[in-house]
């Protein structure tokens, strides 16, 4: 049995022990802090400071020092970051972990694991050598700083070395979900004008056999800017092949030389082009830098992953994804050990993770809810079948959680030892606006409090904060940081529009949050899928909770239709839990516990039932899907979808 949570009741609670044992209180006892408010309000107070002490703190290799830790002249929308200074990530992530003297030469730097069960382990070492024969393959077809080099590639180390590869030589990666089809492909190829892809002929997922090698080469067709195709022999597969753009990895990348000499670039070059898709209209480009990118991840795994030299570090996401590059740029700025897995969560069996967790003795875990959830489904028996007692901590991200499901992570999974980070940001930032620190006790579902160095608040509509009221408001930041987007691909217009244009230099994130009596900071789902109904607003993310709280529930989503006379009524779609079957009755069930939580009107009108929610690869449900479904309009950008296959079954379910 899992805990009843008691959401206002602290349920994880560190020893004094393992307090002491973290980087972050070592951190304290260096600079006098005496608790985690007075961390916070050093660290998030005085930007400047934080972000000055911490290159040294955390051993980051600038070539040349910086003039000044940061040049804000033009606001928080423009701030230049580490100006007068030189730097590169694979330097940092690589080359000084591969070096002949270097402790670490022959530290395993990845662990992979196919679907099928092969494993394969690479040295910092070998990944050096091989990241140096990608980047001397770079610039054998010209390549050079500044230009795009797109990553549509199965999950194999191989990504690490293209990713190390283009660091080197000064290119900007565009890494791409390996789910994506030929549009969304298309369009993050044609927009940033990339003339080299790195691509597979495919990998496996649940037993089959995915091809990407079609899909690419349709994606080229429509962009028509990419002049090479370097193609990973993943499957052995017979694909279409074009003799004057396609190579084999082996004759394009193999036959290298394996020493290169890795380029000094400006503190503020950029080093990787992230896709965010939009509600509507293209996806955004996320411009991160060097130093940026570098110095966030690399902070939140030290400090909020605790980062320990024999950890073994797993968080379920595609390259494609942030969580992806943080990963592996975070873990490997300490020389750590990041596992990659290729294959589906539940093949082919539901305790895939589990047993994995096990066998690899892993020591940190992150995942989303919606998969959580969707394990939880199973029962516990898949996960009281292995040792996870490696696991020190557990990390999430990409929505808010549920308590049930959480206390299900925390006490199955984590063995009610391991606190749950769970954090939340975005490829805007390439980390985190909130997230708690291991020191830290947890009740169920918080986020804990600002990420170190982050100046961030909670406003009204007018801008002006009401963190401390405990009130729901709009999460916003107050300040820039070095990892905040270098504006957008775009220009500066639509950045200046998606995120500055609400109040006067406030960032505005576009999520509801909320700080307890206690200090605790919670979110509740997107601002911008909050339901106005009768002139009341809720957020989703709370009639979903309600909804997940029914022991016949195991996922749910809310969205906003319209209403003659509310103007907006809520429609919920329900994943029943295995053993329960959709009825009228459970219907009628259901809307009554939300009538009785939220009041009558946000009583859903109609409640359908579906075997899965359209989500995205890294676990978010996407509910403007089915809105849209719903009224019957256009989807729009469906780029991000991991299960195009389920909207046909939405589609029904909605008639």
């Amino acid at each position: 049995m899992v805990t009843e949570p008691n959401m206002d009741e602290l349920v994880h609670e560190p020893s004094q022990e393992f307090v002491e044992s973290t980087n972050v209180y070592q951190f304290m006892q260096e600079y006098g802090i005496d608790d985690y408010d007075e961390l916070i309000e050093r660290t998030c107070g005085d930007v400047e400071w934080f972000w000055d002490e911490l290159p040294d703190y955390l051993d980051i290799d600038f070539y040349e020092e910086y003039d000044r830790v940061r040049d804000d002249s033009e606001g928080p929308q423009f701030t230049d970051w580490y100006p007068g200074g030189t730097i590169n990530i694979a330097h940092n992530v690589l080359d000084r972990h591969a070096g002949t003297e270097s402790a670490t030469r022959n530290r395993v730097a990845c662990i992979w694991e196919g679907e099928g069960g092969d494993v394969r382990e690479i040295t910092f070492h070998e990944l050096h050598r091989q990241a140096n024969k990608v980047a001397n393959a770079l610039e054998e077809r010209g390549v050079g700083t500044g230009d795009t080099v797109a990553l549509y590639m199965p999950m194999v180390p191989e990504v690490i070395s293209i990713l190390y590869g283009c660091f080197k030589v000064g290119a900007i990666a565009v890494p791409i979900f390996s789910g994506f089809g030929v549009e969304a492909t298309a369009t993050r190829l044609e927009d940033p004008e990339c003339s080299v892809l790195f691509t597979g002929d495919g990998f496996y997922r649940r037993g089959d056999e995915v091809h990407l090698k079609d899909t690419a080469d349709e994606a080229v067709a429509e962009a028509g800017c990419v002049e090479h195709t370097i193609v990973f022999d993943r499957l052995g597969a017979d694909i279409p092949w074009d003799d004057d753009r396609d190579e084999w990895w082996d004759d394009a990348v193999e036959r290298q030389d394996d020493e290169y000499e890795t380029k000094e670039l400006p503190s503020e070059q950029e080093s990787m082009l992230l896709y965010s898709s939009g509600t509507t209209g293209k996806p955004k480009g996320i411009v991160h830098t060097h130093a940026g990118a570098l110095m966030q991840c690399a902070k939140e795994i030290y400090f909020g992953f605790d980062h320990k030299d024999y950890d073994r570090f797993f968080w379920v996401s595609d390259i494609g994804w942030m969580m992806g590059p943080w990963t592996l740029i975070g873990n490997h700025a300490f020389g750590g050990t990041i596992f990659m897995y290729e294959g589906a969560p539940d093949h082919p069996d539901p305790d895939r993770f589990w047993e994995m967790i096990d066998r690899h003795e892993l020591t940190a875990f992150g995942i989303s809810p919606t998969a959580i959830r969707a394990l939880r489904k199973h029962g516990d028996e898949w996960v009281e079948d292995h040792d996870l007692s490696s696991i020190r901590l557990l990390g999430s991200t990409g929505e808010p959680w549920d308590p049930e499901s959480w206390m299900w992570f925390y006490e199955k999974v984590g063995g009610g030892d391991a606190p749950i980070i769970n954090i939340s940001g975005g490829t805007e930032i390439c980390g985190c606006f909130l997230m708690p620190m291991p020191i830290q006790s947890l009740k169920p579902c918080t986020l804990g409090g600002p990420g170190l160095g982050m100046d961030i608040d909670i406003v009204n509509a007018d801008g002006e904060s009401i963190a401390d009221t405990h009130e729901r408001g709009y999460l916003a930041a107050r300040d820039s940081c070095p990892s905040m987007t270098k504006s957008l691909w775009a220009g500066d217009e639509r950045y200046l529009d998606e995120y500055w244009s609400t109040w006067e230099d406030l960032w505005d994130h576009g999520d509801w949050a909320q700080k307890d009596e206690d200090g605790f900071w919670y979110l509740h789902g997107r601002a911008d899928d909050a339901l106005n109904v009768a002139g009341r607003k809720v957020g989703p993310a709370e009639i979903e909770g309600v909804l997940i709280e029914h022991d016949a529930v195991n996922q749910a989503a809310a969205v906003g239709v319209p209403d003659e006379t509310t103007g907006t009524a809520v429609v919920a779609y329900v994943v029943p839990e295995e053993g329960y079957e959709g009825s009228d009755d459970l219907a009628a069930e259901l809307k009554e516990l939300v009538g009785e939580e939220h009041g009558k009107p946000f009583r859903p009108r109609e409640i359908l039932f579906v075997d899965e929610l359209p989500k995205t690869q890294s676990g978010k449900i996407i509910r403007r899907a089915l809105s849209s479904i719903y009224r019957g309009e256009e989807l729009g950008d469906m780029s991000s979808i991991e299960n195009p296959e389920v909207l046909d079954e939405i589609e029904a379910a909605a008639r």
